[in-house]
């Protein structure tokens, strides 16, 4: 690399107060594109005097206009990489405090998909004009999509080979089509001209598999540390709730409890269902959880939570041990926080672990693996990121 070229980098990492300088040492001169490069990473990273709306008429504290954040947005994302692009979007919000960001349809529509933005959307989704709520919403399944492409077809896989059976018979029989099913994962093959849906492939119920089918229970925890964790086990619910070898309940927590099962359906509609923030109260949500199991012996119970607890703590633990106690598996996923970091009471999590309950953070990726192990009782040992 040419020394003007490195000049030139220094020059745009440490700002333009160093212009000077790095002219007198015979360099730091830039070309048209790193100008606007500059100009981009300035606006949430330059010093005084320096950023949106600097200079104009508008006068301090009245923040940027929606039209100037667009163009920031679009030099951002014609300049640099996706992944840069998300780091400086998140570091616009924490740094600049840019709702607008997230309040704006338009600007909701020039923004790279990213995980912190989805949670701090999902976080705001009370405050969000109803001019924006279709973006958002379309901002949402960017995500939700990127995440059922990574887990959807290995949590099927997983299932079906922990259950040895399969989630829909290939054998077909005009009664036992599944109709609701069939039209969601057909609905791209719309034909307007017919206004029918036509069916790449149909899906036929399998009569055996709700005999003695598993439940699964889904408890998460949707305080405000969560977001991360609640993206990926709205996925993960909706997927399950599609399969009839297994039932699905989705139950979500703060200080009250909501049922969230009937909106499995679609995840952005279960997304949309938690209410981000507040307090917590992992007792009572397990007391209600304890009332679902059927069958103690087939229900898979899995607590997705930071473990701390803001009612009693002892409470927590003595229902967490009387459903190991009664047959239930019992499994706790620890939060996951910015860069996939577990985040987690490590006094709650330790005495959980001592009563020979899993207790971990599980990269996503490893969601699948997670299932089938657990369906199969093999040991959950090689999956954790960090035990608890």
């Amino acid at each position: 690399m040419a020394q003007s070229e490195q000049l030139s980098r220094w020059r745009l990492i440490l700002g333009s107060e160093t212009e000077e300088s790095f002219t007198g040492m015979g360099g730091g001169v830039l070309s048209q594109e790193e100008l606007l490069m500059d100009g981009a990473l300035s606006a949430i990273y330059g010093g005084p005097g320096e950023g949106f709306g600097s200079g104009s008429p508008g006068g301090a504290g009245r923040g940027p206009s929606s039209p100037v954040i667009s163009k920031w947005l679009g030099d951002l994302r014609s300049l640099f990489d996706p992944e840069i692009v998300a780091v400086v979007q998140n570091d616009a919000i924490e740094r600049k405090g840019l709702k607008q960001l997230l309040l704006e349809p338009e600007l909701l529509e020039g923004l790279e998909p990213d995980l912190n933005l989805a949670s701090t959307l999902l976080m705001l989704k009370d405050q969000i004009p109803k001019k924006s709520k279709e973006s958002a919403r379309k901002f949402i399944r960017k995500i939700v999509e990127e995440i059922n492409k990574m887990l959807e077809n290995d949590v099927r896989r997983a299932v079906t080979a922990a259950l040895n059976r399969r989630a829909h018979s290939p054998l077909p029989s005009a009664s036992a089509i599944d109709f609701p099913y069939t039209i969601r994962r057909n609905l791209q093959n719309y034909n307007p001209e017919l206004n029918a849906v036509i069916p790449e492939r149909v899906w036929f119920f399998d009569r055996s598999s709700k005999i003695n089918r598993w439940h699964i229970i889904l408890d998460i925890d949707q305080s405000g540390s969560m977001g991360q964790s609640i993206i990926y086990s709205s996925v993960l619910s909706c997927v399950l709730a599609s399969m009839s070898a297994v039932k699905t309940s989705v139950v979500a927590f703060d200080t009250q409890i909501m049922d969230l099962t009937p909106l499995c359906a679609d995840p952005v509609d279960l997304l949309f269902g938690f209410q981000m923030g507040g307090g917590t109260d992992i007792a009572k949500s397990i007391a209600y959880c304890q009332e679902l199991v059927e069958s103690p012996a087939k229900t898979l119970f899995f607590l997705i939570s930071d473990l701390y607890e803001g009612g009693n703590r002892a409470a927590l633990l003595r229902r967490v041990e009387e459903l190991k106690t009664s047959g239930v598996t019992v499994v706790v996923l620890l939060a996951i926080a910015d860069g996939g970091k577990p985040f987690y009471d490590p006094e709650t999590a330790r005495r959980i672990a001592a009563m020979g309950i899993p207790c971990f953070a599980c990269a996503p990726e490893r969601l699948p693996e997670l299932l089938e192990r657990t369906l199969k009782g093999q040991s959950l040992e090689g999956l954790t990121s960090q035990k608890g």
